[in-house]
C-alpha cells in the first residue's frame, strides 16, 4: 500500500488546520473524545508541532470555544450591521434570527460553548468570559439604542444581587454596559432564544405544532412588540 501523502500545511496555517480538524472530529465523535494526536495523524504530521500551539487538549478545548464565541457574536453584528441604524426593530429581528442560524449551522460548535462539559476540562474565565460577552453584543447594541431613543420598555427598577457586583464592576472596565435595566432585559430576551435553539439543535423541540420556522418568528415578534415602544 503506498504511503498517505503529506497535507502540505503553510506554517502560518497549521493554527487554523488544527482548529479545523478539531472541529471535524468534535462533530464526528463528540468533544470529550478530542485527541491532539489523532488531529496530528489527520494533519500528517507529529504531535509536538501541534504541542508548540497547544500544549495540551484543555488549551484546544479553550481556543475552540475562544473560535466559536467569537464566530457566534461576528454572526449576530453582521446581521444588524445589515440594516439601516434606524430599522431598531429589524435589527432586534435579526439579531434573533441570526443566533438560531448560526446555531442550526454549527451544532456542534452550540454544543461546546453551551452544552454538556467535558469531562476533566475546566474553562479559564479569564479568557472565555470576555468572549462570552460577545454573544450577546449584538442584542446589547440594538437595546442601547432603542434605550437612546426612549423606545425600550423598562423593567421596574432593578436591585442587583450583591455578589453580582463585582461581574458588573468587570464589565464597565471592559467597556461594556452597565445598566441592570438594560442587562436585565438583555438576559430575558436571551433566554427565550436560547431556550427555543437549545431545544431544536438538540432535536428536542416537541413534534407537534407548526413549524420551527414559524413558532421562532413568532417568538421574535413576540419579544419586539413587549420591549419596543
Amino acid at each position: 500500500m503506498s504511503p498517505r501523502p503529506k497535507l502540505i500545511t503553510p506554517l502560518g496555517n497549521l493554527p487554523e488546520a488544527i482548529i479545523s480538524i478539531a472541529w471535524k472530529q468534535i462533530a464526528e465523535s463528540g468533544a470529550a473524545s478530542l485527541s491532539l494526536r489523532a488531529i496530528a495523524r489527520e494533519l500528517n504530521i507529529t504531535a509536538p508541532a501541534i504541542y508548540n500551539y497547544y500544549p495540551s487538549r484543555d488549551d484546544l478545548v479553550t481556543a475552540l470555544i475562544i473560535h466559536a464565541y467569537t464566530d457566534f457574536g461576528d454572526a449576530q453584528l453582521a446581521a444588524v450591521q445589515a440594516l439601516p441604524e434606524s430599522d431598531l426593530a429589524g435589527r432586534l429581528l435579526a439579531s434573533g434570527a441570526a443566533y438560531r442560524t448560526w446555531a442550526l449551522a454549527y451544532p456542534e460548535r452550540f454544543h461546546l460553548i453551551f452544552g454538556t462539559p467535558i469531562p476533566g476540562y475546566v474553562a479559564p474565565e479569564e479568557q472565555t468570559l470576555p468572549v462570552a460577552a460577545r454573544a450577546l453584543t449584538a442584542l446589547l447594541s440594538v437595546l442601547d439604542a432603542l434605550r437612546d431613543q426612549g423606545r425600550l420598555r423598562t423593567l421596574p427598577s432593578q436591585e442587583i444581587e450583591p455578589e453580582k457586583l463585582a461581574l458588573l464592576e468587570e464589565r464597565k472596565k471592559m467597556g461594556a454596559d452597565g445598566d441592570i435595566g438594560l442587562l436585565s432585559i438583555a438576559v430575558l430576551i436571551w433566554s427565550r432564544v436560547h431556550g427555543f435553539v437549545a431545544l431544536e439543535v438538540s432535536h428536542n423541540l416537541p413534534p407537534y405544532g407548526t413549524s420551527p420556522d414559524i413558532l421562532y418568528r413568532y417568538l421574535l415578534e413576540a419579544i419586539v412588540q413587549e420591549f419596543v415602544l
